[in-house]
Formats: structure tokens, sequence, C-alpha cells
């Protein structure tokens, strides 16, 4: 009798990869381990792939990790390249997209701004900006912040007086904004300074972000005597502004990066399971800022393996520079280099300095390390006694590891949003805030329940498809909340009730608490409630209730930004949106010309032709939507 499906003996661990090691070619490339639920445990490389899958199917040597890893293994794919150097590539890429259990994970990764100048107008724009690199002008970065980026910007505005505005804004200004009049642009808008002046200002501010402060500064206060000779004494005092404007930023640098154009410097600092990445970034000769990462890894891997890791995925979307300094040499550093120069197309070095003045710039960067380490710990820690009295109030059977926390926000109906924030054990986890837009049309305005009552069964519907995807229960995904905080009171939690009751959920399944605002909606006397439980109070002045204000807070500010931005959004809508036939490029050709979508409507036909992008019947139907016609 042919042996069934049902009946086939489940292949894990090592007899899978013993499966797999008897058709892997002697190749380099990269390998991917399952789980029994077709999760991906690991993504590794391998200069020869027979070899490398080869050691996991030996018995014992094995750390607690691996071992682990290989025993949950219930299958394996292969994509074989042409190099090692491919295959690192290839593996950070997959890591970063598929974030595996048992991988080093950079965590907290996002793109860095630039800062451009924008060569596709007669006067350039300075701005801040992200994204692929697709307008037209000079791109200086990475920054590593907005505020790194707006600190700098802020400086460029006082020393060379370039634009900020959107085009749509600089050609419908009739009159100097307030910025001119602060003396932080030179009004190109309205002619107050020429095109070839203005051009002029502009490649000022590309040398200065070059890395040519230095020849700069000679060279404005070269101009500074000129005009004091001149007798004219307000460029004299313009200049000198815009002189100490440039010292100013100069001697902002927090680290001295002589001698050093272009590098980005590591340092990695260890304690127990944790660790601590601080990144120096210099551009042009100057300190673009520093930021601090937490990658995730297990306790007994070591520095150079977890710099190794970290590398490959932080420079896996992002151009590399032509020096990479670090305070330990990393695993393999020989081929990270070769696959970064692929990459670049450029020489890369990858150096651990024993000496000199770019030893102690790892020195700083490692005792930036160590300090944000330290606090990390202590805020863990004190972190962990927070969700420890939490659990205590809410008589939980343990410290809940996810909660999260719920609050509306509208104006009488109106741009109705729901807002979910994510707190855990290391604090507040912002990369898995929600909001949702209230779309129920049957609503009445106003309608707390009912809009608690949509947030409630999208978001528990949706986990409850992650459950059935995954072929797990609830409480095993990531995303099970351990505690839902409502800001509200009895309404709202009745509300939530009936909505996870539709769902199969009960008060077993989800842990709520609901907070209503004390008398006078006074902070320190709010009462909680809790399915089947006489609402009750804490004390005063204790940390806890503090700690639940501050979780209450943060829905709130979320909620009330969510709502913000959706009636800007509304407000900003254009009258040309509704023309049919008017994309982004074609809005942006008529801004440009006419300046506001009140220009034109004021357009005559002939005009409306004569704008790029725009012809006779798609002119008539702009003319007739504002006319009548």
């Amino acid at each position: 009798m042919p042996e069934t499906a049902s009946s086939k003996p489940v292949r894990r661990g090592v007899d899978v990869i013993k499966d797999n090691l008897k058709r892997l070619p002697a190749k380099p490339g990269v390998y991917r381990m399952f789980g029994a639920k077709d999760e991906v445990l690991y993504v590794g490389k391998a200069r020869n792939l027979k070899a490398r899958v080869s050691n996991y199917a030996r018995l014992g040597g094995h750390t607690q990790r691996i071992a682990a890893m290989i025993a949950l293994t219930a299958r394996m794919e292969f994509v074989v390249t042409e190099t090692e150097t491919e295959a690192l590539l290839l593996e950070a890429s997959l890591i970063k997209s598929l974030k595996p259990r048992f991988n080093i994970l950079l965590r907290d990764d996002k793109s860095f701004p630039y800062i451009l100048i924008r060569r596709d107008h007669d006067y350039p724009q300075i701005l801040k900006y992200r994204g692929s690199k697709k307008d037209r002008g000079d791109y200086f970065g990475p920054f590593a912040s907005a505020s790194a980026v707006t600190r700098t910007l802020d400086t460029l505005q006082k020393a060379f007086l370039l634009r900020t505005c959107e085009d749509s804004v600089f050609s419908g200004r009739t009159r100097p904004c307030m910025l001119h009049q602060i003396k932080r642009c030179s009004a190109p808008c309205v002619g107050l300074v020429s095109e070839e002046e203005y051009t002029h200002l502009s490649d000022q501010a590309a040398n200065f972000l070059k890395g040519k402060s230095g020849d700069l500064q000679a060279e404005l206060a070269r101009e500074m005597d000129d005009a004091a000779e001149a007798m004219d004494f307000e460029r004299a005092a313009s200049l000198r502004d815009r002189i100490r404007a440039l010292a100013h930023v100069r001697a902002q640098q927090d680290v001295n990066p002589d001698g050093i154009e272009e590098a980005d410097i590591f340092a990695i600092a260890m304690e127990g399971d944790q660790s601590a990445v601080q990144v120096f970034f210099i551009r042009a000769g100057q300190n673009w800022g520093a930021t601090i990462h937490f990658p995730r890894h297990e306790k007994e891997q070591t520095a150079s393996e977890i710099l190794s890791a970290f590398l490959v995925q932080f420079y896996d979307k992002r151009p590399p520079p032509k020096l990479i300094l670090t305070n330990e040499a990393p695993d393999q550093d020989v081929l990270i280099a070769d696959a970064l120069e692929l990459k670049a197309g450029r020489k890369v070095e990858i150096r651990a300095p024993q000496r000199g003045d770019k030893r102690e710039l790892v020195a700083q960067a490692s005792r930036n390390a160590a300090e944000a380490l330290s606090r990390k710990l202590a805020e863990t820690a004190s972190q962990q006694r927070l969700l420890n009295d939490l659990a205590k109030a809410f008589d939980l059977t343990e410290a809940p590891k996810r909660i999260e926390v719920y609050d509306n926000s509208h104006i009488q109906g109106s741009n109705a949003v729901g807002g979910m924030v994510v707190a855990g054990q290391e604090g507040f986890i912002k990369g898995q805030y929600r909001k949702f837009n209230i779309k129920d049309k049957a609503l009445e305005p106003g309608d707390d329940y009912g809009m608690m009552r949509e947030v409630m069964r999208r978001r528990f519907k949706r986990l409850l498809k992650e459950a059935d995807e995954a072929s797990r229960p609830i409480r095993e995904l990531e995303t099970y909340p351990d505690l839902v905080l409502i800001d509200g009171g009895m309404g709202q939690l009745s509300a939530t009730l009936e909505t996870l009751d539709e769902l199969g959920l009960g008060p077993d399944d989800i842990t709520l608490v609901s907070i209503a605002k004390g008398p006078d909606r006074n902070a320190g006397r709010e009462k909680f409630f809790r399915p089947n439980r006489a609402p009750f109070t804490l004390p005063p002045d204790t940390p806890v209730l503090y700690y639940l204000q501050r979780l209450r807070d943060e829905a709130h500010r979320w909620a009330i930004g969510a709502h913000r931005s959706k009636r800007s959004s509304e407000i900003k809508a254009s009258p040309l949106d509704e023309i049919d036939g008017i994309g982004p490029a074609r809005k942006k050709a008529l801004l440009h010309r006419f300046g506001s979508a009140k220009g034109v409507s004021r357009a005559k036909l002939a005009d409306l032709e004569d704008v790029e992008g725009i012809n006779r019947a798609l002119a008539e139907r702009i003319y007739g939507h504002f006319n009548g016609g």
C-alpha cells in the first residue's frame, strides 16, 4: 500500500541538511534555512556551499544557538553565485528584507538625509532630501540625522542667502518674505539679486559643502575689505555676518577630522548579550553627525562577528565612503572591502587604526558607544521594573512584552483618525505605530464608540489573518499584544469587547484595560476599567501611574498628529486634482507658470495651451472647469 502524505514522517534538522548535501555544488552561494511553518530561520553565504552546509550535518560541536537552528530546519533553499563577494552582497540584502530569527540584525535601519542644491531652475533651491537621486542638482551627504541637516541648512541660509521655498511659492511672490527680512534669503523671487550673483552664491555653498570652507572664508574676507574700502558699509556688514556663520559651523564640529576628507567611523561596545555601534560621518573634511545602533544578536557572538554583519547590512542600500575606520577588525574585512568596492565602483579601505589621529577618532567613537550602551542598559532595567509593577497593578501573570495603546481624534466627526502606539521592554517602538483612517460612512459624526469598533475590528482581524497564514496561535505571533490600553471609559471598553466577541476573541484572549481621565480631567485621578471587574484607581505619585499616563499621552499625541496631517492634506487639496488628465507633472508645470490654482483659473485659453505638456484639448478642459464650459 503506498504511503499517504499524512503518514510520511516529518523530517527535520540534520536529516534535511544531509538530503540537501547530495545535490549541492562546491561553488559560492547563499543558503536559506526554513522552519516547519515556512518561516526563514537563517540566511548564510559560503565560498563553497557543499563544504559550508556539511558543517551543519555533523553531530556535536555547535553552539546552543546553532544547534537550535539546525533542529528547527525543515527545508533549505540555495542560490549559486559567481563569486563569494556576490554571495556576501546577496546575503546582506536577504537578511535585511527577511529578518531571519537566527541572524545578526541591524535594527532601527533607515535612509539617511542629504542636502540638495537643485540645478533645474535659474535660481537653485537648497533643501533637505531623502530618497532616490532623481532631481538634477548637487547632493551632499549622507548626514546622520534630520537635525544634523537642519543645523547645516540653517547655517547655509545665513551664509549664502539661498532660497528654500518651492517653485510655486517662488513664482507667486510679489514682495520679499520674512526670510529676507531676517537676512536668510537674498530674495531672488522679486529680483533683489541678479541671476549671476545668485549663481555665484549657490556655487559658494556647494564649495563649502565640498570642504573648501577655509578658501571660502578667505574669499569673503577679501570681499568684505574691498567693500569697506569702497565705503559700502552695508555690504561689508552683510559679508561679516556670513563669515561669522561659516566660522560658527566650523567651530561646532563634534570631532576633529583633520587629514580625513571622507570616512565613516564605526565603534562597537558590548556587555553580555547587548551591543551598541556608534557611527560618525565625515564628508568633505567635516563632521556630518553621528548615529547609534543596537543590533540584535546572540550572547556568544563576538564583536568582530557582529561588526562584520553590521557593516554589510549598513551599506546594503547606501554608497560606502573611501575609508571605513573601526575599533575592531571585522571578520572577513578583505572580503567586505571587495564587496563594497563592487558596489561603489572604486576602492574602499577598511582599517582598524592602532596609532595617530585616526586612532583618536575611533577612540572617541568607542567612548560614545560605551556611554550609549550604558544608558540603554539602565533604561532597559528601569523599563523592566515598570513593566513588572504594571503586571502587579493589573494582576497579570507576567510583565507584558508588547503593549498597544489606542486613541481616536477628530473635530466634530471630520477627518476622523484612530491611532495605535506600541511599547515594550525597550520603550516605545515607533516603527510599529499605526494610524487608521476611519472609513465607515454610516457612522454618526463624533461617534467615538463606532470609531473604536472600526479600529479594533481592523486591527484584530489583521492579527487573526497573520495567525492563520502562519498556522500558529495568535499568542505565538510577535505582533500579539500582551496588554491593550484604550483611552476612554466603560463605553469604549464595552465597544471593544463587542467587536472582539464578533471576531471570536474573548477577555481571556486579549487583556483589555480602559483608562478614563479623572474628574475635571485631572492627571493622577484616572479610573481604570477591566472586563468583569469593578473600576479602580492607582495610588497617586507612583511610577506605574506616571508610566500609564505617558503611554496614554503618547497615543493621544500620535492620534492628534495623524488627524492634523489628514486635515492638512484635505485643506491643501487643489482644484487641479479634480481635472481629468492633470497628473503631478502637469500640475507642477501649471503651478510653476501661474503660481497657484487661482492663477490657473484666471488664465486665458492661449496661455494654458502654452504650458509644457498641455495640448489644446486639455487646455479647453481646464478652462471649462474654471469657467463653466
